[in-house]
């Protein structure tokens, strides 16, 4: 007879960060629990049950962002206010209710964890009596501007990536016992790769022993062209891997360029920590999962897009701490090749420095760890066990050197 405890994983497609940081739980609670725990990874937003409206709100996401980011942001920095949050609560709890009675119904889980912020309100409701009680954990996404919709009250565990998150979570009114500083869940073969970068990038048919750079793209990120083509004529020795992420233009356009370096294209991948690891420097856009993960390989990075509001934070929490520079124009593109390459490397060695002293690695595990725990145990002691206490969170090493941080 099967005994293992069931861990439901809820998620969304709303970008690529909350299915991923999904998966990267899955794939440790796999790894550390196979005998104990076994998961389910659902979309509520999916459910046949959900408004038509909130299903398409996935697919709307990337066409905001892109074709109105300024009303797009105007929204966000609206909603992100006491009173908006709980007139937000208020209706999801009532438009995902069918939805979230349907997937506790079918799933039937021993705890729950949520990668996304609107589904702790809607499920509330249903834990009201102790005795039908499920532990729920949130993990948040974002490294540092994050709505205040993912800091719900009666979360057994909000699960932060650092400490300015976690006072961030705080002020809003969660218990500060419930906070637990994980990192945000990144794949967790990032913290067991030992092969030297050489090796990989010969797993990969990149060329040894030359300045990687991998650059990420998306129908998100619109500089794209424009930076590949600085690279192309930077004139120094260096070697580029494109992942154009289902951007079929951008691809198409790839394939017609006149590269003078070695160009390795692709369209969508599922190895990208193995590309980030055979790498020396990562182009991308300030998302919350390709920045954390960049981070938990110790990748410095150049930032060519953010999206206003949500990943603002994310920006200035990774420059500030030295990890990562800004490139909102083809010039400071080059100007930002030219600091990271010159006199052997050195900032661009002690960029990679930052990333790595800041990186969690092993956040998948510390989550996997939670659940674990969650089954076994009263939500109290999960949240007591070898998890940071509420001094430890305060003096975060990440908080010191984000408040006194050098270039």
């Amino acid at each position: 007879m099967d005994n293992k405890k069931k861990v439901l994983i809820l998620t969304a497609d709303a970008g690529f960060g909350h299915r991923s940081s999904a998966n990267a739980v899955a794939a440790a609670i796999e790894d550390k629990y196979p005998d104990e725990l076994c998961y389910e990874i659902v979309n509520p937003l999916d459910n046949r049950l959900t408004p038509a409206f909130l299903r398409d709100s996935q697919a709307d996401y990337t066409k905001w962002v892109r074709s109105v980011p300024d009303l797009y942001q105007f929204g966000y920095d609206a909603s992100d206010s006491l009173v908006p949050t709980a007139m937000m609560e208020s209706s999801l709890s009532i438009l995902l209710h069918d939805t979230m009675k349907d997937v506790l119904k079918q799933s039937q889980p021993d705890v729950i964890l949520a990668t996304y912020p609107m589904y702790a309100c809607a499920l509330s409701p249903f834990f009201r009596k102790k005795r039908s009680r499920i532990p729920l954990f949130t993990s948040i996404t974002d490294l540092s501007t994050v709505h205040r919709l993912w800091f719900h009250r009666k979360v057994d565990g909000c699960l932060v990536p650092n400490s300015l998150v976690a006072d961030l979570a705080t002020s809003y009114g969660v218990d500060p016992e419930k906070v637990i500083i994980t990192g945000i869940p990144v794949n967790p073969g990032i913290a067991s790769e030992k092969r030297s970068k050489n090796e990989i990038r010969a797993e990969l048919r990149w060329e040894p022993d030359i300045p990687t750079v991998l650059a990420v793209g998306s129908k998100r990120v619109e500089r794209m062209l424009d930076t590949l083509n600085i690279i192309n004529h930077f004139g120094g020795p260096l070697q580029i891997a494109v992942v154009a992420g289902k951007d079929e233009h951008l691809l198409e356009a790839l394939h017609h360029f006149d590269w003078h370096i070695p160009a390795h294209i692709y369209d969508f991948v599922d190895n990208i920590p193995t590309m980030m690891q055979a790498s020396d420097l990562i182009i991308c856009k300030a998302g919350g999962l390709i920045v954390t993960e960049s981070l938990a390989c110790g990748l410095p990075m150049i930032l060519i897009e953010i999206i206003p509001g949500q990943e603002t934070g994310n920006a200035e929490y990774v420059t500030a701490l030295g990890a990562a520079d800004l490139a909102d124009t083809p010039v400071e593109m080059l100007e930002n090749l030219s600091h990271l390459l010159q006199n052997n490397h050195s900032l661009l060695k002690q960029r990679a420095e930052n990333a790595c002293r800041i990186g969690q690695p092993r956040s998948a595990f510390k989550v996997a760890e939670i659940l674990h725990n969650a089954v076994k145990d009263t939500p109290a002691r999960v949240l007591a066990a070898p998890q940071k206490s509420r001094h430890q969170v305060k003096s975060d090493k990440n908080a010191e050197i984000f408040s006194d941080s050098t270039a």
